[in-house]
């Protein structure tokens, strides 16, 4: 079985203003504090003697290489990124960074945000731009009608209230 993996789809390049912050506060956390730590206890480690059997020298090692790598899809990611931070210029209508309300056909409630594929947070409801849902739902307004193909059929939604925070 080979270890070779596909590189991750980036997704659409937009971020709102508060994801782009975070991202860039990973990115000083990581370079910033943890690398040196990570680095300081590896070269404690090297001065105990045998590396090849030294645990805390492998470990610190792993740990630096997953920094690396994070930092560096960090980096790269940032620079592609678009930042989006104002509304549009029609805010009746759904696009990237919308505050949307739906209603089902049970007259059940579902309050989404939509966001960049580096924002989605389930709990929040932040949704991808990139998501069937999300697709349904741009360029929509009040009272329209979607119909999104979900795991378990069709489901109707009709939106109730868009919103840009």
């Amino acid at each position: 079985m080979s270890r070779y993996r596909p590189p991750r789809r980036a997704g659409t390049p937009l971020i709102t203003a508060a994801g782009a912050a975070r991202l860039r506060e990973e990115l000083d956390e990581l370079w910033l504090r943890k690398r040196p730590a990570v680095t300081q206890a590896v070269s404690e480690a090297a001065a105990l003697g045998d590396r090849s059997e030294n645990a805390e020298y492998i470990y610190g090692k792993k740990m630096l290489r997953e920094i690396d790598s994070r930092v560096r899809f960090l980096r790269k990611r940032l620079e592609a990124l678009k930042v989006v931070d104002r509304p549009p210029s029609d805010p009746s209508r759904i696009y990237f960074s919308a505050h949307v309300e739906l209603e089902d056909e049970d007259g059940k409630i579902l309050k989404l945000r939509i966001v960049g594929p580096d924002e989605i947070d389930p709990k929040q409801q932040h949704i991808s731009i990139d998501s069937p849902m999300a697709r349904a739902l741009l360029g929509k307004q009040l009272d329209d009608e979607i119909c999104v193909q979900a795991p378990g059929g069709e489901r109707l939604y009709w939106v109730t209230a868009i919103r840009y925070a």
